[in-house]
This record gives structure tokens, C-alpha cells and sequence, in this order.
């Protein structure tokens, strides 16, 4: 049965619901314009090697027995290769306890599997059964809710409560539309839709706005926690930054007592022998004072007076208890409990005066010699240089003004008004004097501009006349000087042009003559430096000439010197040629002499041999003489 179950679940799971949203609805609640439509997807997540087909239900059955009968191995059991069976004390090949046969090990064993597909696989969410609606039944409500899934809307929140209660007041705008088939409620439904999906709008507007300002929330809560996380860490940091700084202070602090100290002791030390010499070890003074090494000794110098103190302490039963405590206050005689104090009486002795009442007796002296000199009144000199000194001329006294009387400046206001009241009635009564006394005046003159009315008409068609002429004379003003800029205009556009032909030709010319300026002073330039090329070159040439000839002098006196050279060597290698020829063939003519001497000695008589002896020697230096001249030559 389970296989059974795992097979229908992965043909269920072979085939999955994907929704396709419809952009022209998306944001439709409409039944008849939904959002998205369902489409089935062949999402086949089962392996390639596994058969689809459906083989009927005896032969799944067949399938699922052989899989759990398992297959046909001979049962084994392995013995770890670590562990030592006890030998039984009996032969292992026979027969055990008098049993009759020996039980042998059963051939097959049955092995319980699974399927390829478990429940907990194919099953991913809870199970919901299939359903048919009847024909001509409405659907139920509850599956508006079938767009609902685990995790996606179920269990039900408030959220999920609000669109249910929408989706039913949805259903219910929704019955109240007229009908579509009713042309004469066109316009009502489109309105009621309008309005709706105004609402709607407004709906959604409402839902963007909580999940913007949840999302803010949020933000502002993510932001807030990040603060007081860095803030937490910036207390800590500082805080262990105090602390460490802390802790080098004091241990700063403490380096530098030390060293203060230390440098004391050695300041006190060198105080004490400051011309540097060696004294002895004072026993007695030692011993006298109670503050030397003899009986404080200093720990950092090796000595540990407080060592083994423990074994000196006193252990005794009256004094660490407190029972011990009471009995040997009970064994004390009273006397010793209560205590006797007697005032000592002062000494009086007339021959001896203490340091300290002496002190007061000078104490006092001195208190009352600086009384008196306190009180004594000094005299005043007379002063040593004495001079004026001059006094500023004083001020003149600053006028005072009295302090007018209360109710004075509002009298003072109301006269000024009451005058400015009869100066203007005063001026106003002169007015109507003059004009009464001047009456008969005004009369003549109004009577006399009555006659005069034919003249001003005579005096107003002269004005127009003149007005005329004005005008007539403006207009020709204005055409003449018309004209006259016309004219003006011409003249000057061709004086315009004149000017600047001839300020151009001006320039051209000027340029014309800088250029000619140019090109004599490049030409001067030219032939300046042509000459001193050519000064230059003949210059070259000389010197040029001059080193050709110190370098065929110091050629030529190479030469010589190489030929003077030679002509040593060889004259050297020839006279010590001719010097060694020359002594080979003495020393040749010496040999045949001596054999011509000897052969003459033996023949002819001694008388003769001093004369054969001379001729001899005087052929010898004509020889001599005649080789030594061909070898000169």
C-alpha cells in the first residue's frame, strides 16, 4: 500500500499548477476579469529511468512483494576482525550436548525496504481532497479560500480575516449590479464600477501607506538598535580605553615614586659623605640607634627580619579562648584590675632654669621690645628737595536750569495755541478789509474784461493763426533736417568708406616699409655673418695649415729620431759583428802561429828563434792591422 500511495503521489507531483498573471487585470478582484490563469506545468521531478506508463494493479502489486521480499543472499554474519571468540572445550565438529542433528543457518533472511519516494517527500504539504460542485449549484464560499496554502494565508490572521470580510462585501456590490444585458443601466453600472474601483484605489493606496510605514518602523527600529549597539561598543571601548590609561597612570605613578624615592635615598646618601671617602662600619652608633640596619634591617637588601616570627608566638589556652580569658582574670588580685594614678609633683630647683621657661622669659622680651617700639612716634623730616607743584586752573560752575512748576508746559501749550488762533483770524481780518477797500477796483476791471471780448476773438484767431504757421514752420524743420540726414548719412557712409581705404592703405604702406626695413637689416644681418663666416673659416684654414704643420714636424722628428734609432742599432750590431769576427780570426791566426812557433822551435836552433820570433810578430800586426782596415771600411 505504501508503494501504491508513493506512485499516485508522484503522478500527482509529475504535473504542477503554475500561475500566468494577466497584465491587463492584474490588480482585478473581478470574477470575470481575474488577476492571473492556472496552467499546468510538466515538471517531472522523478528520474529519467523510471517507467510512466500505468501497468495495472496486479502487476504494481507484483512489483511492490518482490521489492520487499529483497534478494536472494546467503545469510553471513561478519565477525569484526578486532574481536576473540572463547574456544569451547569441546571439538567443535561434534555434536553439541548429546543434540541429536546440528542446527544449520537459515539460507534467506527477510529484509524490509522503502520505495524511491517516501511520504515525507512526495507529501510537502497537508493533504486537501479532491471536489466536484454540483451542476447548477453555486459555489460555496469556502473555496474562495482555496487560494490559500500553508504558510500563505493559513492558519488565518487578522489580514486574512479583513480580505475575507471584503471578498463577501465584493460578492455582495457585486449582486447589486444591474445586469449587462439591460442597456437602459448602462450608465449606472459604469458609474457604481467607477466608484468602486475608486474605492479600491483608495483601498490599496491605504494598505502601500501601513506597509510603508511598518517598513519605517522597522527602519527606525534596525536604525535605533544599530545606535545603541555602536554607542554600547563606543561605552565599552571607552571604558577599556580609560581603564588601560588608568592602569598605566598608576603604574606610571608608581615607577616615578619609586624612582623618587630611590633617588632620595641616594641624595641623602651622598649628603652624608660628600668628599667621597671611606669610612668604617660605627658599631657603637649602630647600636645606639634604634632605626639602623642593626635592628630595622632593609628587606631590599637580603634581609628578612620577620622570618620564623611564627615560632616565637605564644600559644597559650588564657589567651585564644575565651574561657581561658575569664580564669585568668579571675586568678589576678584585684589590685592589678583597678588601676592607681598619682599626679607627679613639679620639681623645684633655684639653681637650674629648664630650656623651655627660658624660651617664654625670651619670648616675652622680645614681645614687649617690639611693643614699645611700635608705640614710640616717629619724627617727621624735613623733606630734601622740595618743589611746587602747580594747581589747575578750577572749573567755571555748571548754569543750572530751574525745574519749571507742575502744570506750567501744559499752560505754556494751550497760549501757544490760542496764538497761532488770533494771528490766523487777524490775517484773515486784513484780507476782507483789503478787499472792501479795493472794491470799486475790482469792479472797473471786471467791466472793462466784459468790453475787451471782440479783441480776445481777434487775439484768439491771430493765436490760431500763428499756431498754423508754427506747425507749418516744425514741418519743414523736420523734412529739411530730414534731408539733411539723409544727406549727412550718404556723406558720411562715402567718408566712411574713404577713411578706411586710405587707413588701410596707411597701414599697407607702413607695413610696406617695416617689411623693406625687414629685409635690410636681414640682409645687413646676412652679410655680417657671411663676413664672419668667412673670417672664421680663413681662420679655420690657418689653423688648420699650422696643425698640418706640427704634424708633419712631429713627424719628421718621429722619423728622424726612428732613423737615428736604426742607424744606432745597426751601427752597434756591427761593431759587435766585426769586434766578434775579428777576435775569432785573431784567436784562428794565434793558433796558427803557435803551430808555425812550435814546428819552427823544433827545427831551427834557439839563436834563431828570437828573430824568427820578432818577424813573426811583425807579420802578425801587418795582418792585424790590414783585417782590422777592411772591417772599418
Amino acid at each position: 500500500m505504501c508503494t501504491v500511495y508513493s506512485m499516485k503521489s508522484f503522478l500527482c507531483c509529475c504535473t504542477q499548477e503554475k500561475r500566468v498573471p494577466e497584465f491587463n487585470s492584474m490588480f482585478s478582484n473581478l470574477p470575470h476579469h481575474p488577476r492571473f490563469t492556472l496552467r499546468l506545468d510538466a515538471a517531472d521531478p522523478g528520474p529519467a529511468f523510471i517507467d510512466r506508463r500505468w501497468r495495472g494493479q496486479s502487476e504494481q502489486r507484483r512489483e511492490a512483494l518482490k521489492t520487499l521480499s529483497g534478494p536472494l543472499i546467503p545469510f553471513f554474519q561478519q565477525v569484526p576482525p578486532d574481536v576473540v571468540l572463547a574456544l569451547p572445550n569441546a571439538d567443535p565438529l561434534s555434536v553439541r550436548n548429546g543434540d541429536a542433528a546440528w542446527p544449520g543457518s537459515p539460507f534467506q533472511r527477510t529484509v524490509g525496504v522503502q520505495t524511491d519516494y517516501r511520504d515525507s517527500e512526495a507529501q510537502t504539504e497537508p493533504y486537501s481532497p479532491e471536489y466536484t460542485l454540483r451542476p447548477g449549484t453555486a459555489p460555496p464560499e469556502l473555496l474562495t479560500l482555496a487560494s490559500l496554502k500553508w504558510g500563505h494565508g493559513l492558519p488565518a490572521r487578522l489580514e486574512e480575516v479583513e480580505m475575507i470580510e471584503r471578498a463577501r462585501m465584493k460578492r455582495a456590490w457585486e449582486a447589486t449590479l444591474p445586469p449587462l444585458n439591460d442597456l437602459t443601466q448602462l450608465e449606472k453600472r459604469k458609474k457604481m464600477m467607477d466608484e468602486m474601483e475608486r474605492k479600491e484605489w483608495a483601498f490599496r493606496e491605504q494598505e502601500i501607506e501601513k506597509l510603508q510605514e511598518a517598513r519605517l518602523a522597522l527602519l527606525k527600529q534596525l536604525l535605533q538598535q544599530r545606535e545603541a549597539q555602536q554607542e554600547q561598543s563606543t561605552v565599552k571601548r571607552l571604558d577599556l580605553r580609560f581603564s588601560q590609561q588608568k592602569r598605566q597612570k598608576e603604574s606610571r605613578l608608581q615607577k616615578i615614586h619609586r624612582d623618587y624615592v630611590l633617588s632620595l635615598r641616594k641624595l641623602t646618601a651622598q649628603r652624608r659623605n660628600v668628599e667621597g671617602k671611606l669610612e668604617r662600619r660605627d658599631i657603637i652608633n649602630d647600636h645606639a640607634d634604634y632605626a639602623s640596619q642593626t635592628y630595622a634591617p632593609l628587606s631590599r637588601r637580603g634581609v628578612f627580619p620577620d622570618r620564623g616570627t611564627e615560632r616565637n608566638v605564644v600559644k597559650s589556652r588564657f589567651l585564644n579562648t575565651y574561657q581561658g580569658l575569664l580564669d585568668l582574670e579571675a586568678s589576678l588580685p584585684p589590685s592589678v584590675l583597678e588601676p592607681r594614678i598619682k599626679a607627679p609633683k613639679p620639681k623645684e630647683s633655684k639653681s637650674f632654669i629648664k630650656r623651655s621657661e627660658r624660651r617664654e622669659v625670651e619670648l616675652l622680651r622680645t614681645y614687649q621690645a617690639l611693643k614699645d617700639e611700635k608705640g614710640r612716634v616717629k619724627e617727621k623730616k624735613p623733606l630734601r628737595f622740595l618743589y611746587k607743584t602747580e594747581k589747575p586752573v578750577p572749573r567755571p560752575p555748571t548754569p543750572e536750569v530751574d525745574m519749571p512748576p507742575e502744570g506750567s508746559e501744559e499752560r505754556d501749550l494751550a497760549v501757544i495755541y490760542l496764538q497761532k488762533l488770533l494771528r490766523g483770524r487777524s490775517i484773515q481780518k486784513q484780507m476782507l478789509e483789503g478787499r472792501e477797500k479795493r472794491m470799486e477796483l475790482i469792479q472797473e476791471l471786471r467791466t472793462t474784461h466784459s468790453l475787451q471780448r471782440e479783441e480776445q476773438e481777434l487775439h484768439r484767431a491771430e493765436k490760431l493763426v500763428i499756431l498754423d504757421l508754427q506747425r507749418q514752420r516744425e514741418q519743414h524743420e523736420s523734412r529739411t533736417s530730414q534731408i539733411e540726414g539723409y544727406v549727412s548719412g550718404l556723406l558720411g557712409a562715402e567718408l566712411v568708406d574713404m577713411l578706411d581705404f586710405l587707413a588701410k592703405e596707411l597701414v599697407r604702406l607702413q607695413d610696406e616699409r617695416r617689411i623693406h626695413a625687414f629685409t635690410l637689416l636681414a640682409e645687413r644681418d646676412r652679410r655680417l655673418q657671411e663676413a664672419e663666416e668667412s673670417g672664421r673659416r680663413q681662420v679655420e684654414e690657418r689653423r688648420r695649415r699650422e696643425e698640418d704643420e706640427i704634424f708633419r714636424q712631429v713627424v719628421k722628428v718621429h722619423q728622424a729620431t726612428v732613423d737615428l734609432y736604426l742607424e744606432d742599432i745597426i751601427l752597434g750590431t756591427i761593431e759587435q759583428t766585426a769586434d766578434a769576427q775579428a777576435r775569432e780570426e785573431i784567436h784562428q791566426m794565434a793558433q796558427e802561429l803557435n803551430d808555425i812557433t812550435y814546428a819552427m822551435e823544433e827545427k831551427y836552433v834557439s839563436t834563431r828563434q828570437f828573430n824568427q820570433a820578432n818577424d813573426v810578430g811583425l807579420m802578425l800586426q801587418l795582418v792585424c792591422r790590414s783585417r782590422f782596415s777592411n772591417s772599418m771600411c
